[in-house]
């Protein structure tokens, strides 16, 4: 080879290691299609969801005796924040009808997907919780007791227990809407917040009402279980919860692209 081919030659392998990123640039720039924007995010909160569940419904059913609501609560947490930091990139990280409907109300989901989202973590718990007794022996699965499974059990507890429910969803919506949704209090460590509010959640105030926060944690045990003894409580306490935090994030706490007073 001359010396002048092998200064082609260098050019052009110069060339290519220039070219080749700014084309894998380019296809990362690439505008997400319509199976990205609205199939793979539904995909994501029906995997994540079921996933959370079984795990969530697992710990619950073959809780050791002597560790109270530790097991559970960790168990929750940590799969809770695991789910989130591998799937939340693609679909948000909702896995909760009530995270959904306060993201939206803030602004961070479109109605578009609301829907489909809340429908997919439903049929996610359906197929956790199914796999949490597909796994159980009969003995451990009849004599469960936690989340939304015979904690309230007369009249008397209603009225704590919706509030307990409110209250915590609270937090947990205010923890996933200011973390992960505005802008000015974004935080990368909101997966692991997030868990944490849940586990802490879950050891505060399980006693009272089971401490669901989530209507999907509650529907998919339900279905499987034909269990429905106060089961609205699981629905009306998050709803409510979620949308005090839209409030107070839309009229108080949020920045200046979701605030809409004092901008």
């Amino acid at each position: 080879m001359s010396r002048v081919e092998s200064k082609s030659e260098l050019f052009n392998m110069s060339a290519v290691s220039i070219t080749e990123p700014e084309k894998e640039g380019e296809r990362f720039c690439q505008k997400p299609n319509r199976f990205e924007r609205y199939v793979q995010p539904c995909l994501a909160e029906l995997l994540g969801s079921a996933l959370f569940i079984f795990v969530g419904c697992s710990s619950v059913i073959e809780n050791v005796e002597g560790t109270g609501r530790l097991q559970p609560a960790l168990a929750h947490g940590l799969a809770l924040g695991i789910v989130i930091a591998v799937l939340g990139e693609i679909s948000g990280g909702h896995f909760n009808p009530a995270v959904s409907l306060s993201v939206y109300l803030t602004g961070g989901v479109s109605i578009i997907l609301l829907l489909p989202y809340v429908g997919c973590q439903l049929c996610g718990g359906l197929i956790g919780a199914a796999l949490a007794k597909a796994i159980s022996t009969s003995q451990s699965y009849a004599n469960a007791s936690g989340a939304a499974f015979n904690v309230v059990q007369s009249d008397e507890q209603i009225g704590p227990a919706v509030v307990a429910e409110t209250v915590m969803t609270l937090f947990l919506t205010m923890v996933v809407c200011m973390g992960a949704v505005n802008e000015k209090s974004r935080s990368l460590l909101a997966p692991l917040c997030i868990g944490l509010t849940v586990a802490a959640d879950i050891l505060a105030g399980g006693a009272v009402s089971g401490a669901c926060m989530n209507p999907a944690r509650a529907f998919g045990p339900a279905v499987v279980a034909n269990y429905w003894d106060y089961h609205w409580i699981y629905w009306v306490g998050p709803v409510i919860g979620a949308l005090l935090t839209a409030c107070f994030v839309r009229l108080l706490l949020g920045d200046r692209k979701i605030r809409v007073l004092l901008k």
